[in-house]
């Protein structure tokens, strides 16, 4: 199993338990690596700095007793934030409407970056849906189906719309 795999399923039971959802892993750097764990809260309230530290004390005693990565590394937990990376099927669903950045691992019509607004999945829920706009006039020049398999990277752009729409649901 390799390793992202290996990890995601040693730490989401955990975060699941405390009342999180894993949103990434992520282990990056060459000579000092650093593992990266985003998480949200299921209640759907926002991450506090004191989620963080509850994370990261439960996550580095795990981590010390299963010790899935060889050498020395730094633990980083993070919120995902406003402009938030789009790891999971229900992430497509939950920010259709707002503007996305995605790339491809294999080329979709040419080309592997899009930038537009997330329609959501389509019927089968297998692929992302974005319309896409032309870069002259802005204005609709159609839409895109990128199969969630192909999604190397997708994250929100940070707009005064997600801001607003972000504002209005704490505020809930």
């Amino acid at each position: 199993m390799e390793l992202q795999s290996r990890l995601e399923a040693l730490i989401a039971p955990s975060l699941d338990a405390m009342g999180y959802e894993l949103v990434r892993v992520q282990l990056q750097g060459q000579q000092r690596l650093t593992l990266q764990i985003m998480a949200d809260r299921k209640d759907g309230v926002m991450m506090a700095v004191e989620d963080c530290a509850d994370i990261s004390r439960a996550l580095s005693a795990l981590l010390d007793v299963e010790d899935p990565i060889s050498g020395a590394y730094s633990l980083e937990v993070s919120s995902p934030g406003i402009d938030r990376p789009l790891t999971r099927a229900k992430d497509f669903e939950r920010w259709a409407g707002f503007e996305t950045k995605l790339e491809a691992i294999q080329p979709i019509e040419g080309r592997k970056r899009f930038r537009g607004k997330l329609l959501g999945l389509d019927e089968t829920g297998n692929n992302v849906r974005l319309a896409i706009e032309t870069a002259a006039g802005g204005e609709a020049a159609g839409e895109v189906s990128i199969p969630l398999p192909n999604v190397r990277a997708a994250k929100l752009v940070l707009t005064d719309e997600l801001i607003a729409a972000t504002m209005t649901d704490q505020e809930d």
